[in-house]
């Protein structure tokens, strides 16, 4: 079922899309978080700037 998905991304607007995943550090515990998200290609640099602040 994975292949039917991946291969509608591919064929449709799917490709205008990319998921960016960020990576921050809890400055009380030290520990880890990830947040997703998905944005256009054109917004890629903007949505990693905006994760920083």
């Amino acid at each position: 079922m994975a292949k039917k998905v991946v291969a509608t991304l591919k064929t449709g607007k799917g490709k205008e899309y990319s998921k960016v995943i960020t990576m921050t550090k809890s400055p009380k515990t030290g520990a880890y978080s990830f947040k997703e998200v998905i944005v256009h290609n054109d917004h890629v640099q903007d949505a990693i700037v905006a994760s920083r602040k």
